[in-house]
């Protein structure tokens, strides 16, 4: 079944959406390769394929396809993911599962101590708006640019 594009039906919306993220991409000093990284985690966990496709795309830029690939798995890999990567990972899970997790004291904790004030939040308004993106892009199944 084809769905609406729902950036078409209410492009205010859309732009307002696209504000924040153009904020996190270019506003903030969150290095873009880690912002990427979250984006992908995200998307996987809310299991948005044109968010998944695009952010799999974007990190191959940068990122080998073997890291890439290994991203949901990435606490059985520790020695592929730098510190700060484990910990915006592990802050992006909790986060996006904040209705099972409750954002944890022993998460906040962690997460804070791997960012300083102003990185923490910017890195939780991507999160945030990520899974914003993912509520929009799965219902109305956005398309994959992924070919067989």
């Amino acid at each position: 079944m084809t769905r609406m594009a729902w950036h078409e039906v209410a492009p205010d919306g859309a732009k307002a959406l696209f504000g924040v993220h153009h904020y996190v991409t270019k506003n903030t000093n969150l290095p873009e390769e880690l912002i990427h990284l979250v984006f992908l985690r995200v998307s996987q966990i809310n299991g948005c394929a044109h968010c998944i496709d695009l952010h799999s795309r974007d990190l191959r830029k940068t990122m080998s396809v073997d890291k890439a690939t290994l991203v949901p798995v990435w606490e059985e890999v520790p020695h592929l993911f730098s510190d700060t990567e484990r910990a915006a990972l592990a802050w992006a899970e909790e986060v996006t599962r904040i209705s099972e997790t409750h954002a944890s004291d022993t998460a906040y904790a962690a997460a804070a101590a791997a960012f300083a004030p102003k990185e923490l939040v910017d890195l939780t308004i991507a999160i945030a708006a990520m899974n914003a993106l993912n509520r929009l892009g799965a219902p109305f199944r956005l398309p994959v640019a992924a070919k067989a």
